[in-house]
């Protein structure tokens, strides 16, 4: 664990292949959740059945690649 309570950040492979940060190059990641929230749903004030999306923020310079759900 780091000093603020998060894990550490780790390397990641996505299909197989080491993911790189897009802006820096930095291959360590902080992994996070975020729920996709929809027109619809805010509407109808169903936020919690939208799907959630995995967020791999990047280490170095804090950008996030967001992952949607396969299937």
């Amino acid at each position: 664990m780091s000093i603020f309570g998060q894990p550490e950040p780790e390397e990641v492979d996505v299909l197989g292949r080491p993911l790189r940060c897009q802006v820096c190059s930095n291959h360590t990641f902080h992994r996070q959740q975020a729920q996709l929230h929809g027109g619809v749903a805010t509407f109808f004030n169903m936020e919690w059945a939208s799907p959630t999306a995995e967020c791999l923020v990047c280490s170095a310079c804090g950008y996030i690649h967001w992952f949607l759900p396969r299937g």
